[in-house]
């Protein structure tokens, strides 16, 4: 089945008259359809080409494969019951979308069991566009309607959207302005999934959002996301320390991610990261990448191999957090 497309749900499981079956719709509009630029590789051929050549010569690289192949075997654990990991940000254009699609599709791509994106930001959250969706039908909501426990897996796909590497999507919204998920829906939802799926990502609103304080709180591990500024380290830092008054699981598996905006960012990240960890949290950095900032749907093979290796390794730090916690 084509990436962005959703089966017929099963019969068995039709939904109820008060609420008829929505129509699909795209993700972005067909007018918008050819704007779109030519995706861009995360770094330049030169850069490519230097590397590469240095790895040729170089005796780290036996050391760089012996730590990929740590990372992946930490990604492949296996889990007894679902695990949930909630992404959020105190401001919009923190790259939160961003993240959450990155962690995602590294789960998808080591693990061997389902991995499931729902979008708990229905304000036109941009996970769809990111993930390559190309139509979108159930929303979180419709599906709070509907999910019964006998249900299947079969069952459940039936009203997600199916995308590569054993990977679904349950959006937030089908790119209405107003659409709202209140927070039993939200709860019936990830109760409900949670067995089906090894990993599941969530791309929560913005805080201080009611849904997102409760995603937080009830994920086994967190990602706050910001950006690589003085801005947004210090909104990061007051984040951090409002969970401090929360159970003390909740800051120590939290990881907050630095995105930088621009390759030079200006700001001095090791002092920045040492603010942070001072909370209690993890801090890792994500670095600049063309094809991140250009925006559209991600492609993993067009990322530089800085971004790649940066979004394993806080994936894997991510899931062993989560392991902790029952």
């Amino acid at each position: 089945m084509p990436s962005g497309q959703t089966r017929q749900p099963p019969p068995a499981y039709g939904t109820p008259a008060r609420r008829p079956a929505p129509e699909s719709r795209p993700v972005l509009d067909r007018g918008l359809a050819g704007i779109g630029q030519r995706a861009r590789h995360g770094e330049s051929a030169a850069v490519r080409a230097g590397r590469t050549l240095r790895q040729t010569v170089s005796s780290s690289t036996a050391r760089e494969v012996a730590e990929a192949t740590r990372t992946a075997e930490t990604l492949q654990q296996p889990v007894t019951t679902g695990r949930q990991i909630a992404v959020t940000s105190i401001r919009g254009g923190s790259g939160k979308s961003t993240l959450a699609a990155l962690l995602g599709l590294t789960y998808a791509h080591y693990r061997q069991d389902p991995v499931l994106f729902v979008e708990a930001d229905p304000a036109l959250g941009s996970l769809p566009l990111r993930l390559g969706a190309e139509t979108l039908r159930w929303t979180t909501g419709d599906l709070a309607a509907i999910v019964e426990p006998q249900m299947s897996l079969l069952d459940i796909t039936g009203y997600l959207v199916q995308l590569p590497d054993n990977a679904w999507l349950l959006p937030g919204s089908q790119g209405q302005i107003g659409a709202m998920l209140d927070l039993r829906s939200y709860e019936r939802v990830m109760v409900a999934l949670r067995r089906y799926f090894g990993v599941t990502v969530v791309d929560c609103e913005t805080l201080p959002a009611e849904v997102a304080r409760v995603a937080l709180t009830a994920s086994q591990a967190r990602v706050l996301a910001a950006p690589a500024t003085l801005e947004g380290v210090s909104s990061a830092y007051a984040v951090l320390q409002w969970l401090q008054g929360l159970p003390r699981h909740v800051i120590a598996g939290t990881v907050v991610t630095l995105t930088e905006l621009s390759p030079h960012s200006g700001l001095d990240l090791d002092e920045a990261a040492e603010l942070l960890r001072s909370t209690g949290a993890g801090v890792h950095l994500l670095p600049y990448d063309r094809h991140l900032a250009g925006g559209g749907a991600l492609r993993t093979e067009r990322l530089a191999l800085p971004t790649r290796q940066a979004a394993t390794r806080l994936a894997a730090d991510v899931l062993q957090l989560s392991l902790k916690r029952h």
